[in-house]
């Protein structure tokens, strides 16, 4: 069977032109916006710690929040097909980026807090995370690892 392909765009517009453009490395903010046909735009910026503005998402989050999500919706599918109900869902990710000649993350680990309607499916519950990661299309895109510590309550 071929693979199906998706196929997707988006542009990031840099906004942080303050009229020299990039004569200097202080002369410009890091400020840019995302933007997708038929959805809010997103304000974007770098990292505080490389001179961005902190009120702004910056790629490591956005990279962070697109492991978080995939790994959400897989696992929220693979519960509803097993019977098991998820009554909420709530992921506290964390990130470990380093800096150096080639600056990179080395890990992400997902600390999801599930609801189940029937505490009793935890052990089921728990082993669908494993097949949400293998199943991940973000997970499966990166070349570092991602963790999951599911916690149910």
């Amino acid at each position: 069977m071929a693979a199906k392909e998706h196929h997707y765009q988006v542009t990031v517009r840099w906004t942080g032109n303050r009229g020299n453009g990039t004569a200097s490395y202080t002369a410009y903010d890091r400020n840019a916006e995302l933007i997708a046909a038929g959805k809010e735009t997103v304000a974007l910026s770098a990292d505080p710690a490389f001179r961005g503005d902190a009120a702004r998402w910056n790629p490591e989050e956005l990279l962070l929040a697109s492991a978080s999500a995939c790994h959400k919706l897989w696992y929220l599918h693979l519960c509803s097909d097993a019977g098991i109900v998820v009554e909420a869902y709530e992921d506290a990710a964390e990130g470990t980026m380093i800096e150096g000649t080639r600056g990179r993350f080395t890990q992400i680990t997902l600390k999801p807090r599930i609801a189940l309607r029937d505490p009793a499916d935890a052990d089921r519950a728990r082993e669908l995370h494993h097949q949400a990661h293998e199943a991940c299309f973000i997970a499966n895109s990166l070349n570092f690892t991602v963790n999951c510590e599911p916690e149910f309550v």
